[in-house]
């Protein structure tokens, strides 16, 4: 009898520290977030602006997607997908004319508004490329191009990269077939290293 009460003792010691040590993991993992937060979640943005169209090349970490579509309350399941998908990179790429015209009229483009917005929606991921630190070249894999039916002075797009070391400086080159403005280079310093999770 004696042996069978230590053993629930034992049981429910070791019951309450897993409780603990998870509360501890769940603490530390909400502290990384809220401290990614805090920086600011688009922390690093690039402009070049040629003529008269701004170009703007931010990366977004991957958690904030995450975070936007799991929600925040299995913190450890987040944290679970982003190391799975840690080797992923999402640019916010915009487009914005100096008077807030819009970009996708034939002025702009040399083509008509259908043909540009079925340009921006599936053949600009092709313009797209990044060069890793390594000297790797990974192409664009996706573009999500974010349709604001001329309410927003701007074009706002998503561009998703994979196989990317995550503590990999990168530069993203956008080849302009859409606006004819050359070749273009956004060189991203610094990889989101203090925030790894």
């Amino acid at each position: 009898m004696k042996d069978l009460s230590r053993l629930f003792c034992l049981l429910f010691v070791l019951l309450l520290f897993s409780c603990k040590k998870e509360k501890i993991e769940n603490s530390e993992i909400r502290d990384r977030y809220f401290n990614l937060e805090k920086i600011g979640w688009k922390s690093r943005s690039y402009t070049q602006v040629v003529d008269d169209i701004g170009f703007t090349a931010t990366e977004v970490p991957i958690q904030y997607y995450l975070l936007k579509d799991q929600g925040t309350e299995k913190l450890g399941h987040v944290d679970s997908l982003y190391e799975e998908n840690k080797r992923e990179r999402v640019i916010e790429f915009v487009f914005q004319q100096d008077e807030e015209k819009d970009l996708l009229n034939n002025d702009f483009t040399g083509m008509d508004y259908t043909s540009a917005v079925k340009y921006m929606s599936f053949g600009l991921d092709k313009d797209f490329y990044v060069v890793t630190s390594k000297k790797d070249t990974i192409p664009c894999s996706g573009v999500n191009f974010e349709r604001n039916y001329k309410i927003a002075p701007f074009q706002k797009v998503l561009l998703f990269f994979s196989g990317i070391d995550p503590n990999d400086k990168i530069q993203l080159i956008y080849n302009d077939f859409l606006f004819r403005k050359g070749i273009l280079k956004f060189k991203f310093k610094d990889p989101f290293t203090p925030v790894a999770l």
